[in-house]
């Protein structure tokens, strides 16, 4: 750059001995203005897109890099359950690298193992070398090879046990009815992708009773284990083979299961010596509701609740309103019109709610900064400000959705704090290329090349100090430094 291009002024006669600072960037900004403004519409559209896409959430959600390993053995010692099962698996496992903690506890019948990875490692590639570890411990001939069960081995997900929202059943109906309907409702809610269970409250399921009466089994020389087993081998369908008939092969089964009560009834407890003993001699048999173990209640009318369960990293608003369209569907074409349904206890209201305060203190704070800047840099120069706000959070929102990061209040909280900073520097580079407009009379192009070359590297370096104090927190380990 020749100082030619420059005009004379104390400015141009101090820089005689020496080049202008400039600064790359804004340079071949300058020089090709219509790929700025294409990148700009670019940034503008995408940004938009993505800030439509993000999952909201209130808080980040943290996939904790746990497997948990459960096995069952009944009639074992917690003793043996520590010696066969449980030394077993940990042996296998502490081979693994990236491992941090192992706990166990070992019970009468059962063993727990909870296995705890370093971050490094996601919840899926935890779960994947947990399970080999136990295949290959199930694989020594020392394992046990009469569980009841396979050990069960499966990551937690804390972001999946608290419940999105509940939806709410209720009419004058008799319960099984309502329980059909709600059923209906589970079936279509779970087909959702951003749904993970569904569980239906306020509803005892049936069983059936029996009530032996134990001085006529003493009599009999009987055991609750011969009844028991009696039970057992009569309730059950057994496949019989198959047969052909003409052109088709059919399976033929038997079908011994239970269907009433007066089967169990007149099922033969003993026969001997001509002496038949039914059920029916020595116990009372009943078709009744389980011990209730959940209550569900509305202004003191009775419901059946479905509770809602999300899946991780899944949009919460997006699945409310799906569940919404559902509801609505169910009202419209299978629900009778005298049964209420409707949603309660809806966390996506809260997100909503929080998100929405946040925007809007954002789009507050932006236009009180351009207010605030019209009385000392003039109507132009604020807008200018102004512009970068938009420009920098709708790169950041394009940045954060292909990160896969949703948009919660932690995030919002940290464009709130890059706005003051952003504005702090763009006040300094408009401020300066105005002083040198004014003072030295320079053209737009020139000062704005100018000033920006003498104010970038202090710009920079200020923005660095305040990113390097939250450095720290980037590289904090454990579930703190993820949150």
């Amino acid at each position: 750059m020749s100082h030619s291009e420059y005009p004379s002024s104390p400015l141009a006669s101090d820089s005689q001995s020496k080049t202008p600072k400039t600064f790359f960037l804004t340079s071949i900004a300058l020089k090709n203005k219509t790929s700025v403004l294409v990148i700009t519409a670019i940034i503008i559209l995408q940004g938009f897109i993505s800030y439509l896409r993000m999952p909201r959430e209130a808080f980040p959600e943290i996939s904790q890099p746990e497997v948990y390993i459960s096995t069952a053995y009944p009639g074992n010692s917690a003793q043996d359950i520590e010696r066969l099962i449980t030394e077993p698996i940990e042996k296998e496992i502490n081979s693994i690298s990236e491992l941090d903690k192992v706990t166990s506890t070992s019970v009468e019948d059962f063993s727990s193992i909870r296995v705890t990875f370093t971050y490094d490692v996601t919840p899926a590639q935890a779960l994947r070398k947990v399970k080999d570890k136990v295949d290959a411990a199930m694989g020594k001939s020392t394992f046990p090879s009469d569980l009841p069960a396979e050990p069960n081995v499966f990551e937690l997900n804390f972001s999946e046990l608290a419940p999105a929202m509940s939806v709410n059943i209720s009419g004058d109906y008799a319960t099984p009815i309502l329980l059909d309907y709600a059923e209906y409702l589970e079936d279509e809610l779970e087909k959702l992708d951003e749904v993970s269970k569904v569980e239906i409250n306020g509803a005892q399921d049936k069983e059936v009773e029996i009530t032996i009466d134990v001085h006529k089994m003493a009599q009999l020389e009987l055991t609750f284990n011969d009844i028991l087993q009696m039970i057992d081998s009569e309730n059950m369908t057994m496949s019989s083979g198959n047969i052909l008939i003409g052109d088709y092969r059919r399976s033929i089964r038997v079908l011994g299961e239970f269907t009433s009560v007066d089967d169990i009834l007149n099922l033969i407890v003993r026969s001997k010596k001509g002496s038949v003993v039914y059920m029916r001699d020595i116990a009372e048999v009943a078709f009744k509701e389980v011990e209730a173990e959940s209550y569900a209640r509305y202004n003191n009318n009775k419901v059946l609740q479905l509770t809602v369960f999300k899946r991780a990293n899944e949009n919460l608003i997006v699945a409310s309103q799906k569940v919404d369209v559902i509801i609505e569907k169910a009202k419209k074409d299978y629900f009778p019109e005298d049964i209420t349904i409707f949603k309660t206890n809806d966390m996506s209201e809260n997100t909503k709610a929080q998100v929405n305060e946040l925007e809007n203190s954002i789009l507050f704070g932006i236009l009180l900064v351009v207010g605030v800047l019209m009385f000392f840099l003039g109507l132009r120069n604020a807008l200018f400000v102004g512009m970068a706000i938009p420009m920098s959070m709708f790169l950041s929102f394009i940045i954060l959705d292909g990160a896969g990061i949703t948009l919660n209040t932690m995030v919002l909280f940290s464009l709130v704090l890059a706005l003051g900073m952003l504005v702090d520097n763009g006040i300094v580079v408009v401020e300066n290329i105005y002083r040198l407009m004014s003072k030295h009379e320079m053209s737009k192009g020139v000062a704005s090349r100018i000033g920006v070359g003498e104010v970038a590297v202090a710009i920079i370096a200020a923005t660095a100090t305040t990113l390097a104090a939250f450095f720290p927190l980037l590289i904090w380990p454990g579930i703190i430094g993820e949150f």
